[in-house]
């Protein structure tokens, strides 16, 4: 294949990886990690929410009080406090004043000595307050991705004995109170390890979780990526007949550029539509060719269910393009058999024409006999030089590209082909354009091309006594980095019927020729990458265009 040479393609960013997800131990919280600014939200509005309802239960308004307080007035200024001490973290965490893990060691210390308080203002463990410590304790455990779960289980049960020893330096206590602080120590502790389990658990689902979407992201573009670049025209439509996916290919062959998902197809296509009208029923036989614009396109469908709803997957192919690689491998399979047959034909040919050459130094041979000999002599030839090229066509496939600057190229060329056919400098002119134009091309394969063309145009385009004048033209074409080269000729032309038949393999309009020029130069270009066609010069003559890439 013909590649122009262009600056290296920058490698992709690699693919996200499982390690890519996890967090580095070593990692501050504060730069990325938990607790994250969402959590730190949530938390303040629990936070609230608890102010809340506990000023609503300890509330002096309320006929039956929820929890019995042996000092009101304690639990009140405590839930002042606390609630003024909550604000000012909903403050904080809008201005950002202290680093998120310190804000969140704040807010659980201050929850653990404020339903501390609370509780002792309730009557000490007896009061059933000591769940409150315990949701803080689950709380900070959560926040701070467990690892600072026993420090917070350690402080709540240190404030409830300190709580229940100074009742007990009051002398209000009975001794079976510690029973109870002890068993509010182990329920903190508890909570504290389950919610550290809980924490591990949810991160590893988490984590998990994230690794299937990455992966799931990475095959849903890879598959799109497949779609949009396949050959063949795809087109998704629902149980409306609605578009839901088409590719670059089937935009080409439809010719709808700018279609949008839930186009009907009817608009974007009514041969389509029709011919899916015909052929949707899961019974119904596939094939048949339809012409949209100036294309032949044969369709086949893939329903996705056993009903309309389930909508239908259409596959769209040239039909030309079907043909043509159809040709080419029966192309392929004869130029073996024509190989072969070559190879035998080869040999008995040698020896006609040496035993022709032999008789002709017989010195008693007529005239008649002599112009029969030169009758075989030039038929030999004729028939070698067809199995040259059929040998030389059984070959085309061997290509060893390689890096040509064209323009000194086609300078050597130029100079070997006037050399090797006896014409002078102005009747073969070369033209270029600079800086260097770069190519990657077979140079045997290349000499082969552009000397079949030159020779086309001499043997074609020249009068008796006048070569033809040919000139062969180096420049870009679309793009900065699409080498073009023409060969072009002074002739009076080619006509209509012969341009459609001329790269038909032994097409030719001399008794001379062997039809095999032009259809070699196309199949060596090919081969190579390169596109060849033919288009009328102006004003008068005949061009010969490869286009590289």
């Amino acid at each position: 294949m013909t590649r122009i040479s262009q600056p290296e393609p920058v490698a992709p960013a690699p693919m996200a990886n499982d390690g890519a997800l996890r967090r580095s131990p070593n990692r501050p919280l504060g730069q990325g990690g938990y607790p994250t600014w969402s959590a730190l939200r949530w938390l303040f509005l629990f936070r609230l929410f608890l102010a809340v309802g506990l000023a609503l239960a300890f509330s002096p308004s309320v006929r039956v009080p929820i929890v019995a307080t042996a000092d009101a007035q304690l639990a009140r200024w405590v839930l002042v406090i606390y609630a003024i001490l909550v604000l000012m973290s909903g403050l904080n965490l809008y201005a950002g004043w202290l680093k998120r893990e310190n804000q969140v060691y704040l807010a659980v210390f201050t929850d653990i000595v404020a339903f501390a308080l609370l509780m002792h203002a309730g009557g000490g463990v007896g009061s059933g307050l000591g769940g409150l410590l315990a949701l803080s304790v689950a709380a900070g455990a959560l926040m701070m991705e467990g690892r600072m779960s026993l420090l917070f289980a350690a402080f709540a049960t240190l404030a409830v004995i300190t709580q229940q020893t100074y009742i007990e330096l009051q002398g209000g206590a009975p001794a079976s109170a510690y029973t109870q602080v002890g068993l509010l120590g182990v329920v903190f502790f508890a909570v504290a390890l389950m919610a550290r389990f809980l924490y591990r658990r949810l991160r590893d689902m988490e984590e998990l979780a994230a690794r299937r979407k990455v992966d799931i992201d990475d095959l849903s573009k890879l598959n799109e990526f497949i779609i949009e670049n396949v050959g063949t025209g795809i087109l998704v439509v629902d149980g409306d007949r609605r578009l839901r996916l088409m590719n670059q290919a089937a935009r080409d062959l439809l010719g709808a550029m700018g279609a949008e998902a839930g186009t009907p197809l009817g608009r974007l296509s009514p041969e389509v539509a029709e011919w899916l009208a015909g052929h949707a029923r899961p019974t119904a036989l596939q094939g048949g060719v339809i012409r949209v614009g100036d294309r032949e396109i044969r369709p086949s469908r893939q329903l996705l269910g056993d009903y309309r709803a389930t909508g239908v997957l259409l596959y769209l192919r040239d039909n030309r393009e079907l043909v043509r690689e159809a040709q080419q491998i029966k192309l392929a399979s004869l130029g073996i058999l024509t190989a072969s047959i070559a190879h035998n034909i080869r040999n008995p040919l040698s020896a006609i024409a040496q035993a022709s050459q032999l008789l002709e130094e017989a010195r008693d041979l007529s005239a008649e006999d002599r112009h029969l000999i030169d009758i075989i002599r030039r038929n030999t030839g004729r028939i070698d030089e067809i199995v040259s090229s059929v040998l030389q066509l059984s070959r085309r496939n061997q290509v060893d590209p390689r890096q040509l600057e064209l323009a000194a190229w086609l300078e050597e060329f130029c100079k070997e082909f006037r050399e090797s056919h006896g014409i002078e400098e102005q009747y073969l002119v070369l033209q270029f354009e600079p800086p260097p134009i770069l190519a990657e091309v077979d140079p045997r394969h290349l000499q082969q091309i552009v000397t079949n063309l030159c020779e086309n145009a001499l043997l074609h385009a020249g009068r008796p006594g006048d070569p033809a004048h040919i000139q062969i033209r180096l420049g870009r074409g679309e793009g900065p980095e699409t080498p073009v080269v023409e060969v072009r000729d002074d002739g009076p032309g080619i006509d209509d019927e012969t341009a459609r038949e001329m790269f038909t393999p032994f097409y030719t309009t001399k008794a001379s020729g062997t039809g095999l020029g032009l259809y070699i130069a196309r199949e060596l270009s090919e081969t190579n990458g390169i596109r060849l066609h033919y288009e009328r010069a102006r004003p008068k003559g005949s061009c010969f265009r490869l286009t590289f890439g």
